[in-house]
């Protein structure tokens, strides 16, 4: 596995690779990788010639009262997990790496980002948007993969990708979960026995809506209810958005007629957690 941290020894790989006529493959990540961030790798390799990863925990998609210094670490581990696990390249780059001077320019994607995680984080897709667009500048890769835990995150990208005739496909691979359902993700690192516990109710909440929605619920706001019934009788959890909206447009539904996207946001103590159920209906 080659580990390069310059953007011009990235751009020279590529270029070797694209002349065996390989195709690339790429997985955009923060590190502290678990199961989920591993399955996108094998999601990559199964779509691409070439599996590329980068590690970097992008500041700039960060509010100034979030968690950037604190956000967990460890890159020894990462390189381990992604050589373990069939990673072909691998890209540490630092912050000066990556933007190493005033930065004037800014990807923006309207709308869609204005509502859901994006209503509580200003900025947030902002820094997403740039980040991934220098990645897909640096790597040119054919393909690139992202997790469905951040639906909104899939669907602004793939809407950016689609405005801006970026010319690489994006894939969404399904939430992986922990054995007790909770949907992994490196911040549930920061939570208490308690709390890991109590976390549970998120993924209990969109099984009630599922179970509903197979039932023939077609009401978003009966659904919606619903699981924020279930997720109040969590004393630690703290509810920041349900919404039912459609998976691409992120537009809210009133009644669910071919497919949704059931959204969840909360706290559990200081923890920020989301979860999300896909659906959908059957023709």
């Amino acid at each position: 596995m080659i580990v390069v941290e310059k953007i011009s020894d990235v751009r020279e790989a590529i270029k070797a690779q694209k002349a065996q006529g390989k195709t690339i493959g790429l997985v955009p990540t923060m590190g502290y990788l678990h199961k989920g961030h591993l399955s996108l790798v094998k999601k990559a390799r199964e779509n691409s010639d070439f599996v590329c990863a980068s590690v970097f925990v992008n500041p700039i998609q960060f509010g100034p009262n979030e968690d950037y210094n604190k956000y967990p670490r460890d890159i020894e581990r990462d390189l381990k997990l992604l050589e373990e696990n069939g990673c072909d390249l691998v890209f540490t780059p630092s912050v000066e790496e990556m933007y190493p001077n005033e930065r004037l320019t800014t990807i923006s994607v309207s709308k869609i980002t204005n509502k859901l995680c994006g209503a509580y984080r200003p900025g947030h897709f902002d820094g997403v948007c740039t980040v991934v667009t220098k990645l897909f500048n640096i790597f040119t890769p054919d393909i690139a993969v992202f997790g469905q835990k951040d639906a909104q995150q899939v669907a602004v990208i793939k809407k950016m990708v689609e405005d801006l005739n970026i010319p690489v496909k994006i894939i969404a691979s399904p939430i992986v979960r922990d054995k007790d359902g909770l949907a992994l993700s490196s911040r549930n690192v920061y939570l208490s026995d308690d709390e890991r516990h109590a976390a549970l109710i998120l993924n209990k909440s969109l099984k009630e809506a599922e179970k509903i929605l197979k039932s023939g619920e077609r009401n978003a706001e009966n659904i919606i209810s619903r699981v924020k019934n279930i997720l109040e009788s969590e004393p630690l959890c703290k509810i920041q958005y349900v919404s039912c909206v459609h998976p691409d447009t992120l537009e809210d539904l009133t009644a669910i007629n071919d497919k949704a996207l059931i959204a969840i946001a909360c706290y559990i103590g200081n923890t920020r957690l989301i979860d999300n159920l896909l659906w959908s209906v059957d023709v």
